[in-house]
Formats: C-alpha cells, sequence, structure tokens
C-alpha cells in the first residue's frame, strides 16, 4: 500500500492550485504551506485534503476548495496584531490559518460536534490563540470588537448585525447572494463609529458555498 507523501501534495496545492488563483501575499502562502490541512479533514477524505474539491463536514457544511481559502486570506490582508472573528469553523483550517496570520482568534461554531472536533485538531496543532465557541452567530452578541471578519458561509443578504461587531474601518469578507452565481466580497466598515454611511463593498470573485444556518434565501413562491 502507498503512503501518500502529503508534504508534496501541499506544495503541488499551493504552486499549481493557489498560487496560479492571483493568491501572491506571502504569508497566506507561507501558513497554507506550512500548515499540514490533511489534519483537518476526516479520516475517509484524507486523500484528498489538497484535491481541487469542497470537501462535506456534516450537518450539510464542506470545506471550502484550497483556492477560495487562499482567497479568503489573501482578502483580509491580515496583521500579526489584529483580532479576527470567524464565523462557521468548520473544520477548523481556516480558523487555524487566521490563527497564524492574526494576533488572536475567536470562531463560533452553531454545531456542537464540529466544534469540538475542531477544537481537537487546534489543540494537536498547537494553535492557542484560536477559541471556538459553540453558538449561533444570528444570536450571539459580544461588547468585544474585531478588526476583520471572516464568515464562511454564504449569506443571502449582507448581515448587518455582522458588521456592528467590528472596529472602525475594519473589514468582513462574507460571499452573498443566490447560488449557483454568488458574489464574494470584502465589506469595509466605516473609519468613524458615528459614520451613518453604510460599509463599502468591494466585490472580489464569484463563488457557491452552502448557506449558514438561518442565512439562506426566504422561498419564492410563483404563481
Amino acid at each position: 500500500m502507498t503512503t501518500m507523501d502529503y508534504a508534496k501534495a501541499r506544495e503541488l496545492m499551493v504552486e499549481q492550485q493557489v498560487r496560479p488563483w492571483d493568491v501572491l501575499d506571502m504569508r497566506v502562502l507561507e501558513t497554507l504551506s506550512n500548515l499540514p490541512r490533511e489534519a483537518f479533514v476526516q479520516d475517509q477524505h484524507r486523500s484528498l485534503a489538497y484535491a481541487d474539491l469542497a470537501l462535506p463536514l456534516g450537518h450539510g457544511e464542506s470545506m471550502m476548495k484550497p483556492v477560495v481559502e487562499g482567497r479568503t486570506l489573501q482578502s483580509l490582508a491580515l496583521e500579526p496584531t489584529e483580532d479576527v472573528l470567524e464565523i462557521g469553523t468548520g473544520s477548523g483550517f481556516l480558523s487555524a490559518c487566521l490563527g497564524r496570520l492574526a494576533r488572536n482568534v475567536v470562531s463560533l461554531e452553531i454545531h456542537a460536534d464540529l466544534a469540538d472536533a475542531a477544537r481537537a485538531r487546534l489543540q494537536r496543532q498547537q494553535v492557542g490563540n484560536v477559541e471556538v465557541v459553540t453558538a449561533d452567530a444570528f444570536g450571539w452578541d459580544t461588547t468585544r470588537r474585531f478588526d476583520a471578519i471572516c464568515v464562511t458561509g454564504a449569506t443571502a443578504d449582507i448581515p448587518q448585525s455582522f458588521m456592528t461587531w467590528l472596529r472602525p474601518g475594519g473589514r468582513m469578507f462574507v460571499v452573498h447572494g443566490r447560488s449557483p452565481a454568488m458574489d464574494a466580497a470584502i465589506v469595509h466598515a466605516p473609519a468613524e463609529r458615528n459614520d451613518v454611511n453604510a460599509g463599502r463593498i468591494q466585490s472580489l470573485f464569484e463563488t457557491d458555498l452552502p448557506y449558514l444556518v438561518g442565512a439562506a434565501p426566504r422561498p419564492s413562491f410563483v404563481l
């Protein structure tokens, strides 16, 4: 039985998938090159950890494709001194990437079993600056404010409630719209807290992700 060379597969993923999709930020590329993605996927999918695929996690959720993860991380342009809120922990892989790029990460996961599994994976990889919280983002609140928010599931509309958790001048990555043609975007919060203008939306690329629980569009009835 042939043993898979995960290090080589990781290198090929970065060079043949991620970098050609205009992911050129060296900190992002180094993070993806060094973090063992196979340690965050379910055992039965481990051989596909570096394939250009979205891998199922259960509950109708999935890991983003590596290229989408790369573009997501690059678009946030995180600094080592920044605090991040992630909405949708999933496998914990993107959480770990965010932890490598930022100072501190709070990650919300609505499904308790996924949250528990992600905590265990992060602990095994010695990622100590990511806190996984079992919570529904649409019912959760905090007085804390973050420099960046990463929403890993799609939303029909951009949730303005999430924007209140950003510091002035912060930014949020979110995929919004209707499947199968969704828009990945960065939403920039106003520079001043009392600015009445809505956040500036910067469209990035088209993709298709499963919706966050409670964020799918309402069914439309046609007579």
